[in-house]
């Protein structure tokens, strides 16, 4: 038992100490502008849920847990530039009306560089660039990283937008993602903070009229992430501000109530 012990707190010691190498996500939809270095890796793990209504095999209509997957590895290229790559799936209930969420299944690259080193400029400043192949639609994705530290406090905020292509749809979409959040560094190892985020479809041709699913829909919530060095885990859960009087219909994509989870371990 000494024995094991002693692993442990050796385990432990190790993990703290490697703190500096990981780039955790206290907010788990808006990026953050520090990017891996040279020669670096981690692996996330993306886990979505919202609850939602739809038709069981009789008919009768019930709530269920829609969920949504992705997995993805990053590799700093240089110590400003950082590759990602992505496997989602979205698992299909066996519903005939289910919902669809925001992502699909399939693969997503993408890029972040760092414009400057951290404090060289007032609000530091990151690029993002993505190409998706999901199993209905190509998209190309940007966002504008921003963010600003004061002490053990984080201000940061994405500037988001998607065109997508549909294979077998004559539509092509634009869509805008803003997120903005805040975290506090409470001990080396929890953060406590608070996001908004917010998404909106617009399709082209437009539609006679817009769809609950089109949006826009915001959600706002408390975010907090344990970091252990090597690991962290951050967690957000976020209420629907917009139509709140609306009722749940089935083939809503969008509940009262959105969470994501992702665990980080460094490589």
């Amino acid at each position: 038992m000494k024995k094991i012990g002693s692993l442990a707190v050796i385990a432990g010691v190790t993990l703290m100490s490697a703190s500096s190498r990981a780039n955790p996500r206290p907010l788990p939809f808006t990026y953050n502008y520090e990017t891996l270095g040279e020669g670096e890796g981690e692996i996330e793990q993306y886990v979505d849920m919202t609850p939602v209504r739809a038709h069981d095999e009789v008919g009768k209509e019930v709530t269920y847990a829609a969920m949504q997957y992705q997995t993805e590895f990053e590799y700093g290229i240089t110590d400003r530039l950082e590759l990602g790559l992505y496997v989602a799936l979205q698992p299909k209930p066996d519903y005939v009306d289910a919902a669809t969420l925001t992502e699909g299944t399939g693969f997503k690259e993408r890029l972040r560089y760092r414009l400057a080193e951290e404090n060289e400029w007032p609000v530091d400043v990151a690029l993002y660039g993505e190409l998706v192949e999901y199993d209905v639609e190509f998209e190309i994705e940007a966002k504008i990283i921003l963010q600003k530290r004061f002490g053990k406090l984080r201000i940061a905020a994405n500037a988001w937008a998607e065109r997508e292509w549909y294979y077998e749809l004559p539509q092509r979409d634009w869509v805008i993602n803003p997120t903005v959040g805040a975290t506090y560094q409470v001990t080396p190892t929890f953060n406590v903070g608070a996001e908004y985020w917010m998404r909106a479809e617009f399709p082209d041709p437009a539609p006679a009229t817009r769809t609950f699913n089109l949006g826009p829909h915001q959600f706002v919530g408390p975010a907090v992430m344990f970091n252990f060095g090597k690991i962290w885990w951050s967690t957000g859960v976020y209420v629907r501000v917009d139509d709140m009087s609306h009722t749940a219909q089935p083939l809503d994509n969008y509940g009262p109530v959105w969470v994501r989870t992702v665990i980080g371990v460094t490589l």
